[in-house]
């Protein structure tokens, strides 16, 4: 283990990453002044350390230790493309990974941040790359992809080794192409934002048709306007 991260060890044993059912995001309990939570997932939460700015912290709950395990080979494999962060190692419970500055899609939609398709060619690229090492790319969306100096990032990969096609990124590509123009640069309202989401997460993957959700966020848009 790096020198760089024995500082960060003892703050770490001061809080625990706790999980939920349903599918819920994990709570953080416990308290360190030297640490600061910047991500929370359903399995994990990410933190960073001032004294160590460049790494990041992934860590896991109890029940989620084997997918630690996983995550960490799944970024074995990764090793060497720009698309991801590094991973540089592993504690007991977490992953140590390369932090990344830039602003999340999603936060790019809030803040009226344009996204140019320099990005969306980005992540299609690191699907690409992913398929070339015999895996899977599942749940990759507006979360967890960053805007880094113009270019896109994935962050999230724990998903990789899974298999079936959640098709999230191809409906956002469909919805950059054919929906983005008429919003973009213009700052989307977190109830907005957040409506849309919960409508997807409820949708039958079975029957989705991206045309109708579409139409049905476009009146969301327009019942704003008037």
């Amino acid at each position: 283990m790096s020198e760089d991260w024995n500082q960060v060890e003892e703050a770490l044993k001061s809080i625990e990453v706790v999980g939920h059912e349903n599918n819920k995001p994990v709570s953080v309990v416990g308290f360190s002044e030297d640490l600061r939570c910047i991500g929370i997932g359903t399995d994990a939460a990410v933190f960073y350390h001032s004294d160590t700015p460049n790494y990041a912290y992934k860590v896991y709950t109890a029940q989620s230790l084997e997918k630690k395990n996983v995550e960490a080979s799944i970024y074995e494999r990764l090793q060497g493309s720009p698309y991801f962060p590094h991973c540089y190692g592993a504690g007991s419970n977490y992953l140590v990974l390369s932090f990344e500055q830039g602003v999340t899609l999603y936060d790019c939609l809030l803040q009226g941040i344009p996204v140019s398709e320099q990005v969306i060619e980005d992540v299609e690229n690191a699907r690409e790359f992913i398929r070339s090492q015999g895996m899977n790319p599942r749940d990759i969306h507006l979360k967890n992809v960053l805007l880094q100096d113009g270019r896109g990032k994935v962050l999230d990969v724990s998903e990789y080794s899974k298999d079936g096609n959640d098709n999230r990124w191809e409906h956002l590509v469909w919805s950059y192409k054919h929906f983005y123009p008429m919003i973009s640069g213009v700052q989307i309202p977190l109830w907005i934002l957040e409506t849309i989401t919960n409508w997807y997460n409820r949708i039958d993957t079975a029957s989705f048709g991206i045309e109708d959700f579409s139409k049905r966020v476009s009146q969301l848009f327009l019942g704003k306007r008037k």
